[in-house]
């Protein structure tokens, strides 16, 4: 196939059968045409670093604890000047239309429905506004966006996301170029027709005009950079400034020196440079060099409750999830999204209650041990 292939008409699934996170993305790989199914699942090159995000959270163990009373539990935390159910938001993920006709109106009508927050795409295949719009003020959006060539298009859609009434600009700060993809390459990948981008003020007749990657290069700006593009969103916005996309201790500190309201632990789930660490292993090193001097969320890899556990535990305040929505959407829309999230907060909430946390704040790295390479497992500090 090649092109793009049709847009799926979802069909609800029987939802007693889903129990899991691979039940959900069974569903939709048997749903989605073979393209959309490649462009979602597949990572860069070798596909190290996607297949790590998962994996690597299974070097952790839970210690569980007992006779702890946790009958006034509570999983809510505050992001993005919002109390949420529970600390999880959804990702920025692009062309959900390509997942289920509802897209991401669909997604934020589900984020509302469970009491989270949800990041927005420059590559929605809906506008800001009816993004927005769709969940009748019952979430805090982020608006994700690159670096670009043209900056009245940019300073446009900062002021679109503002007028909307988002609280956060997400700065995908690592993509100077778009990584290789073999899957998109072979099959010619475009979005299907049909679809626009219309943050980006791009048709689907000019888009189809392009490959991804040719797309891509066309308006994103590979001479980013710290001193320059920081201080010109600061100019241009009230909304918090965040910074996606960072794995280094060193990247930690210049978001810090550069007065950025926080970060975003990500490697573009393994869509960006092959090899990179998982962010779960990434993610102590940033959070020991911030030293809480700023906000730290994480994303990659999480697909159930005990990651968005461990990642907390090593000092994430919040996690985000991509590819789990675009599958719940290509599963049954909206009501799909729901499920995947309360499955994900049921499973998060068993795991503080068996580990004795009454709150967020209490899941600390102490809740953890990992194996040495003695053999020996030890309690982490």
């Amino acid at each position: 196939m090649s092109g793009g292939g049709p847009v799926p008409v979802p069909v609800k699934g029987d939802d007693s059968s889903i129990l899991c996170m691979e039940d959900i993305k069974a569903i939709a790989d048997a749903k989605l045409p073979e393209v959309a199914r490649d462009f979602f699942n597949s990572g860069s090159t070798y596909q190290t670093t996607i297949a790590e995000n998962s994996s690597a959270f299974y070097k952790y163990r839970l210690r569980s604890r007992v006779l702890v009373d946790v009958s006034q539990l509570s999983t809510s935390t505050t992001c993005l000047g919002r109390t949420i159910k529970f600390p999880l938001c959804v990702s920025p993920a692009g062309i959900q239309a390509m997942a289920h006709p509802d897209g991401e109106v669909a997604t934020a009508r589900a984020c509302a429905k469970v009491g989270i927050n949800m990041g927005i795409s420059s590559f929605s295949n809906y506008s800001v506004e009816d993004v927005v719009g769709a969940s009748n003020g019952g979430v805090n959006y982020a608006m994700q966006m690159y670096t670009m060539k043209d900056r009245p298009l940019q300073e446009r859609i900062i002021l679109r996301a503002e007028a909307a009434g988002c609280k956060a600009i997400l700065l995908t700060a690592d993509s100077p170029v778009l990584g290789v993809r073999y899957n998109e390459w072979r099959n010619d990948f475009r979005t299907p027709e049909g679809l626009g981008f219309p943050i980006l003020e791009l048709t689907s007749e000019m888009i189809r005009k392009q490959t991804h990657d040719s797309g891509f290069t066309a308006f994103n700006d590979d001479s980013h950079h710290w001193a320059r593009d920081i201080p010109w969103l600061r100019e241009r916005t009230k909304m918090q400034i965040w910074i996606k996309g960072i794995v280094t201790a060193e990247d930690t500190e210049l978001a810090i020196q550069h007065g950025c309201d926080g970060i975003i632990v990500s490697n573009h789930g393994g869509r960006q440079l092959d090899g990179v660490p998982a962010t779960i292993d990434a993610l102590v090193e940033c959070v020991d060099t911030a030293q809480g001097r700023i906000p730290i969320h994480m994303d990659g890899g999480i697909r159930k409750g005990t990651d968005i556990f461990i990642a907390l535990a090593l000092g994430a305040q919040c996690v985000w999830v991509g590819r789990p929505a675009i599958w719940a959407l290509a599963h049954s829309g909206q009501s799909g999204v729901e499920k995947m999230l309360e499955m994900l907060y049921d499973d998060f909430r068993r795991c503080m209650a068996l580990c004795g946390c009454n709150s967020v704040d209490e899941i600390k790295r102490s809740c953890l041990s990992r194996m040495g390479l003695d053999g020996v497992l030890r309690r982490m500090e």
